[in-house]
C-alpha cells in the first residue's frame, strides 16, 4: 500500500519466479508433499505452493485442479507455527481467485480461520487469514457463516493491529458484512465505531477511504450515530473537511455528515456544539467546486426533515445558498437548487428566499447550457411556487414563465416535469394564465403528454387541466391533437398519471365539441372501468364522467337513461336508444355514415333554423364541410322548427303552470299520431312509418318532426325538446319496451311532480308514484 503523501514507485519486471526448491520440482509433486507426516517437508511445500500461486492466475487454477486447497485447510490447524503461519500464506493467495472462493465454500473452512484471528497467533496469519475472509466475504453464504460463527469480533479488534495489511483486509470483511442490516447494527454493539475512527488518521489512503464508507453505512443506524457523536466523529469529520491535503476524504466525509445531520435528534446536539457554522462556514470556504456541490447537497439531505428546516433557517442558510448561485461552477449551482427545493417546504425560508433574489437567479439559471443546472432550477422554482401567490407573482413579473415553456421541449424529463408543475402553479391567476396561454404552450404539452416518463406525463395533465379553463383554450388544445394522447393516459398503471389524466379530460369536456370527441375515443369506457376498480377508483374519475355527461347529453341519455331539467335538449341532440356499461355510444358523424339497417332509428333534433343557415353557404366554395354537416343540411326538420314556433305563440301564453304542460303534451300527440286507446296498441303501426323514412332518407337517422307515428319515447323526447326550446322544465326518463315519459314540476300549493301522459290521454298529468304514473311508466 501507498501512504500518503507517497507516490508509488512500482514498475513491472521481467523477473521469473524461483523454481520449486523441493523434491520433484512439479507442483503435482509438491502438492502430494502437503500431506508429508515431516515438517520440514510441510513448511517447504508450503512455501513452495505460495511462491507458486502467486505467479498468477493460471498457477492458482493449475494447484486447484491439483487438489491443493484440502489439505491446505487442514494445515491452518497444524500444531506447528511455522506450518501454520506458511500454510495460511498459501491459502490466503488461492483464495484471491474465483475458482478459489467456490472451492473453499465447500471445504467449510470460515470456522477454522476465524479461530486463528485471536491475539495469540502470529501477524502473517492475520494478514493472510483476513485476505481469505475478506475474499469470501463478498458471497452471501460466507457472510453468513461468518456473522453467525462470531467473525466481526475479531476481524474488529484486528483494526488495531499495527500491520496496515491486515487492517485494510479486516475493513474490507466489515464493509462486506455491512451490506446486511444484522452485521450492520452489530459494528456498534461491539464497540467499532472507535476503531473505524481511529482509522480515519492513517497513514494510507486506501485505510482511510474504507473507513468512510463503512461509517457511511453504519450511521443509517440511529444507535450507531449516537455513538458516533459520542465518540467526537463528526468533530473528526469537520477535521478532515478543514484540510485542504485530505481533499480526497471530503466526498465521503460530507456522506457520513449527511447521515448525522438528518437525525434531528443528532443535529440539534451537532448544532449546539457550533458543528452547524463550521458546516456552514466549509461550505462557503475556496475549496475544490465538487466538494462544495457535495457538501450543498448535504445541506438539501439534511433539510429533509422539518426540524432540520427550521434550525436551517435560523441559521440563515437561504442566504448561503442564494450567494451560492453566483459561483461559476454547475455542480455547485444545481446543488444549490436542490437545496432551495428542499428548504422551500418551509413558508417562512420561501418569503426569505424570494426577498433575497432566489427567483430572478433560477429564472437565469433555467438559460443555462447545464442540463442538470436547468433541472434542479426548475423543480426548485416548482416548490418555490407551489401554494404561494407572491412568489408566482414574482416569476411572472421576472418573465419565468416565458422560459419555462421553451423548457417543454428539453430532452430532460424532470425539466419538463417541473416546467409543467410551475405552469400549473401560476396558471390559477387569471391574467398570468392568459399570458402563459399567449406562448403557444398548448401544442408544447401536446408533445409532452406523449412521453412515456410518469413524472413527465402527471405534472403535464395536471397542466392541461390548470391551463384549459375556457373555451378558447379547449379548442385550442384540441385542434392541437392533444385529447388522443391524454385519453391514452387513462391507460396508465401509474396512478398518479391515471388521476391527472382524469382531471384533465374533466376539464376538456366541459364544451361540447370537446365531450364529443372525447367519447369517439372511448373514454367513457376507460373511465367506467377505472371507477368499478377499489384501487383505481377516484374522485377525479368520477368528476370526469360527470363533466363528459353534461356536455354530451346524447351519451348521458344512452347511458343513464336520464335527463334532468337542466339537461337542455339543443340542436345535434340523439336517441341512440339505451347502451349498456362498457359499451361505446357512438357519434352521431359515425351514425350518419352506417348503411340503412333494420335496427332502431336514431332520433336526432335538427331544426330548419340550423339547415337554413347552411342554405347559405355559397355552393361554389371548396366542399370542406363534415360529413355530420352535410347530412345535417339533408335532414334539415323545418317541422321541428314549425312546433317550436307554434309552442311559444300558444304554450307560453298560457297562465297556468298546468295548463302550459297540458298543451304543449296536446301538442305532441297530434303531431305524432293522436290519441292511442291502450287496448289498441299493437294497431298502432309506428314501426312501419319510421322504416319508410329511413328508406326515404337513406339513413338510420331521422328528424323528430318527420315522425308522424310516434310511440313513448318518440313523443317523450319530442316534449322534452319543445319544453327546453320555450323554456320550460322537465325531465326525461327511459323506461323499458320503448317507454319513456317526461316528468314535471309544478309549483302551485302544493308543490307536486307529475308524469305527462303523451299516448293514451294527451294532457293528463299524473301524479308521480300513483297507479295511474305506475301504469303509464310500464307495460
Amino acid at each position: 500500500m501507498v501512504k500518503r503523501g507517497q507516490k508509488d514507485s512500482a514498475t513491472p519486471t521481467n523477473e521469473t519466479f524461483d523454481p520449486l526448491e523441493v523434491e520433484g520440482k512439479t507442483p503435482a509433486t509438491v502438492v502430494l508433499l502437503l500431506s508429508s507426516p515431516e515438517e520440514d517437508i510441510l513448511i517447504k511445500a508450503c512455501e513452495a505452493v505460495h511462491a507458486f500461486a502467486d505467479g498468477g492466475d493460471e498457477n492458482k487454477v493449475l494447484l486447484l485442479g491439483l487438489g491443493a486447497l484440502e489439505p491446505l485447510c487442514q494445515l491452518i490447524n497444524h500444531g506447528n507455527k511455522l506450518v501454520r503461519r506458511c500454510a495460511f500464506m498459501a491459502l490466503g493467495v488461492m483464495s484471491t481467485h474465483a475458482e478459489g472462493i467456490k472451492a473453499l465454500k465447500k471445504l467449510n473452512i470460515i470456522p477454522s480461520i476465524i479461530d486463528k484471528l485471536s491475539p495469540q497467533e502470529e501477524t502473517v496469519v492475520h494478514e493472510f487469514g483476513t485476505l481469505c475472509l475478506a475474499s469470501l466475504s463478498v458471497d452471501f453464504v460466507c457472510k453468513a457463516q461468518i456473522f453467525d460463527n462470531n467473525g466481526l469480533l475479531p476481524v474488529i479488534q484486528l483494526l488495531s493491529s499495527p500491520d496496515p495489511d491486515v487492517v485494510k483486509n479486516s475493513l474490507e470483511i466489515i464493509y462486506s458484512q455491512i451490506q446486511d442490516y444484522p452485521s450492520r447494527s452489530a459494528i456498534h454493539e461491539l464497540g467499532g465505531v472507535s476503531h473505524l475512527l481511529a482509522q480515519l488518521k492513517s497513514e494510507f489512503p486506501v485505510i482511510q477511504q474504507l473507513a468512510l464508507k463503512i461509517l457511511q453505512n453504519i450511521t443509517i443506524d440511529k444507535d450507531t450515530r449516537i455513538t458516533f457523536r459520542e465518540e467526537q466523529g463528526f468533530e473528526n469529520l469537520v477535521d478532515i473537511l478543514k484540510s485542504k491535503d485530505l481533499h480526497d476524504l471530503h466526498a465521503g466525509s460530507l456522506d457520513v455528515v449527511a447521515n448525522c445531520l438528518n437525525d434531528s435528534e443528532c443535529f440539534q446536539l451537532i448544532h449546539k456544539g457550533g458543528g452547524l457554522a463550521k458546516l456552514m462556514e466549509f461550505i462557503l470556504s475556496p475549496i475544490l467546486p465538487e466538494i462544495q456541490a457535495n457538501a450543498v447537497k448535504c445541506i438539501a439531505k439534511v433539510a429533509q426533515s422539518s426540524e432540520n428546516r427550521n434550525m436551517l433557517h435560523e441559521q440563515n442558510v437561504e442566504k448561503v445558498l442564494v450567494e451560492l448561485f453566483s459561483v461559476s461552477d454547475d455542480r455547485v449551482k444545481a446543488a444549490a437548487s436542490q437545496a432551495v427545493s428542499a428548504m422551500s417546504t418551509n413558508l417562512a425560508s420561501k418569503e426569505v428566499l424570494r426577498e433575497l433574489g432566489a427567483i430572478s437567479a433560477l429564472i437565469e439559471l433555467l438559460s443555462c447550457g447545464a442540463l442538470t443546472v436547468k433541472r434542479d432550477a426548475s423543480r426548485a422554482l416548482s416548490d418555490l411556487t407551489h401554494n404561494n401567490l407572491l412568489n408566482i407573482m414574482a416569476v411572472y413579473e421576472a418573465g419565468g414563465h416565458e422560459r419555462l415553456v421553451q423548457l417543454l421541449t428539453e430532452e430532460c424529463p424532470m425539466t419538463v416535469a417541473s416546467s409543467a408543475a410551475t405552469l400549473s402553479n401560476m396558471a390559477g391567476q387569471e391574467d398570468i394564465r392568459y399570458s402563459i396561454l399567449s406562448q403557444n404552450v398548448l401544442p408544447a404539452l401536446v408533445e409532452s403528454l406523449k412521453s412515456k416518463d410518469s413524472h413527465v406525463q402527471t405534472s403535464t395533465a395536471l397542466c392541461v387541466a390548470a391551463l384549459a379553463c375556457d373555451t378558447a383554450s379547449r379548442t385550442e388544445f384540441k385542434t392541437a391533437g392533444g385529447l388522443l394522447p391524454l385519453v391514452n393516459l387513462l391507460d396508465s398503471k401509474n396512478k398518479d398519471v391515471q388521476k391527472m389524466a382524469c382531471l384533465a379530460v374533466k376539464a376538456c369536456a366541459c364544451d361540447e365539441p370537446c365531450a364529443v370527441e372525447i367519447c369517439v375515443l372511448g373514454t367513457l369506457e376507460k373511465l367506467q372501468k377505472i371507477n368499478q376498480l377499489e384501487n383505481q377508483r377516484n374522485i377525479f374519475s368520477e368528476m370526469a364522467i360527470t363533466s363528459l355527461m353534461n356536455s354530451n347529453l346524447p351519451v348521458k341519455y344512452s347511458l343513464m337513461g336520464f335527463l334532468s331539467p337542466t339537461d337542455h335538449v339543443t340542436d345535434g341532440f340523439y336517441d341512440a336508444g339505451k347502451t349498456v356499461a362498457g359499451q361505446r355510444v357512438l357519434s352521431l358523424e359515425e351514425h350518419f355514415c352506417q348503411p340503412v339497417n333494420q335496427h332502431r332509428a336514431i332520433i336526432v333534433i335538427n331544426t330548419a333554423k340550423h339547415g337554413a343557415e347552411m342554405d347559405g353557404w355559397d355552393e361554389n366554395k371548396p366542399k370542406d364541410k363534415s360529413p355530420i354537416e352535410e347530412h345535417r343540411k339533408r335532414l334539415k326538420d323545418s317541422a321541428l322548427e314549425a312546433l317550436v314556433q307554434e309552442a311559444k305563440e300558444t304554450v307560453l301564453l298560457i297562465n297556468d303552470d298546468m295548463e302550459q304542460y297540458s298543451s304543449l303534451a296536446r301538442m305532441v300527440s297530434r303531431a305524432m299520431g293522436g290519441a292511442v286507446d291502450r287496448e289498441k296498441m299493437h294497431t298502432f303501426e309506428w314501426t312501419l312509418d319510421i322504416s319508410e323514412l329511413k328508406v326515404k332518407l337513406q339513413s338510420n337517422v331521422v328528424p323528430i318532426g318527420l315522425i308522424k307515428k310516434g310511440m313513448y319515447y318518440h313523443r317523450a323526447l319530442l316534449f322534452k325538446c319543445l319544453a327546453d326550446f320555450i323554456g320550460l322544465s322537465c325531465s326525461l326518463v327511459r323506461g323499458e319496451y320503448n317507454r319513456a315519459w317526461n316528468e314535471v314540476l309544478v309549483l302551485n300549493a302544493p308543490t307536486q311532480r307529475y308524469v305527462v301522459d303523451l299516448m293514451h290521454n294527451p294532457g293528463s298529468l299524473l301524479k308521480v308514484n300513483t297507479p295511474a304514473a305506475e301504469q303509464y311508466q310500464k307495460i
